[in-house]
């Protein structure tokens, strides 16, 4: 007999060709199986022409909700400015297509509900984009969490440092460095440790002046007190001008988790002067691999007809989190999580 194999394919059409999503889109092209990128879309039409004429995707547009109605895709991925966010994901619920947006999910608890409402409505696949849960280190270091190698988590650290401050034009519409930055934090402080009960933020501008002009800041601490006692500490900045260092430290009371690194080179040089290694340049360097990873989780889920590894409510959990953490700084004063 005839054995007929069925090969899924993903008809994906992607929004948003700034830095991350010119990368997805080569992703989908280049390196994700089971996908033909059918159509890209960014404000900036030539843009996406460009794109569109180098990856060898048939459509491309300038109306991002000219892809959204476009009944040849199954998926639309999200990588335009947040405050685009709502509109593009209500619309694309409308239209029943499965969704992947990236961070934050929106700048705007209520904004965040309506595309929630639209989503549950709908009943459309939704995954929200945290690339550190699919980074070999944090996907390891959950394990150990649930296997109770270090006993009950009790204290959680991280620390995020960017090389170098973004731009102002970028700064002034990402909702505050807590936000745009810690967002990432707070998503696995939900993943290793459980809901956030208040936090305390301190922070202040000190390295770029410039930014104090949009009312943004380059350096902030936040303290995390979690429903089940413990405790965190969340510190960011933008001036870390030695590389990108990315790291956490999970202490439980049976021991401790370490994640992250800064030596990219596996190669230490040693001289009478003194020992030296390089440091890791960017995100991409850093979480390259884990992009990638979590693209194809979600292909590979919504071909299989499974659940989001990470759901709409981890997105607005975050959100909320993220500002309570904003509030808590500009107002000097502890924040309880539930009443933003």
């Amino acid at each position: 007999g005839l054995i007929r194999l069925v090969i899924l394919v993903a008809y994906i059409g992607l929004i948003g060709l700034g830095r991350l999503g010119r990368i997805y889109a080569d992703h989908f092209v280049h390196r994700i199986a089971q996908v033909n990128l059918m159509a890209v879309a960014d404000a900036q039409g030539q843009l996406a022409e460009s794109c569109a004429q180098e990856l060898g995707v048939p459509n491309w547009y300038e109306d991002s909700m000219a892809l959204v109605a476009n009944k040849d895709i199954d998926a639309v991925v999200v990588v335009s400015p947040t405050h685009t966010h709502h509109d593009i994901v209500v619309a694309a619920a409308r239209e029943g297509k499965a969704i992947f947006c990236e961070k934050p999910i929106s700048l705007s608890l209520e904004e965040t509900g309506l595309m929630v409402q639209a989503v549950e409505k709908a009943g459309v696949f939704f995954h929200m984009g945290f690339m550190r849960r699919f980074d070999k280190g944090y996907v390891a270091a959950k394990r150990k969490i649930e296997d109770g190698v270090i006993g009950t988590p009790v204290v959680f650290k991280s620390s995020s440092r960017d090389p170098y401050p973004p731009s102002l034009e970028y700064a002034e519409h990402s909702g505050g460095m807590i936000i745009d930055m810690g967002i990432h934090d707070i998503d696995i402080v939900r993943w290793f440790m459980g809901e956030v009960k208040s936090v305390y933020s301190i922070g202040a501008t000190l390295a770029y002046p410039e930014l104090q002009a949009i009312g943004d800041i380059d350096n902030a601490i936040t303290t995390l007190t979690f429903e089940n006692g413990s405790l965190g500490v969340i510190d960011l900045s933008r001036n870390g001008v030695y590389g990108y260092d990315i790291r956490a430290e999970v202490l439980g009371t049976q021991g401790a988790l370490m994640i992250g690194y800064l030596r990219e080179t596996p190669l230490v040089v040693m001289t009478r002067e003194g020992i030296t290694h390089d440091t890791v340049p960017f995100f991409m360097e850093r979480f390259g691999d884990a992009y990638v990873t979590q693209l194809d989780d979600f292909v590979s889920n919504v071909l299989h007809d499974k659940e989001p590894s990470i759901t709409i409510a981890d997105g607005r959990a975050a959100l909320r989190i993220g500002m309570a953490a904003t509030l808590s700084q500009k107002e000097n004063n502890p924040v309880e999580v539930r009443s933003i």
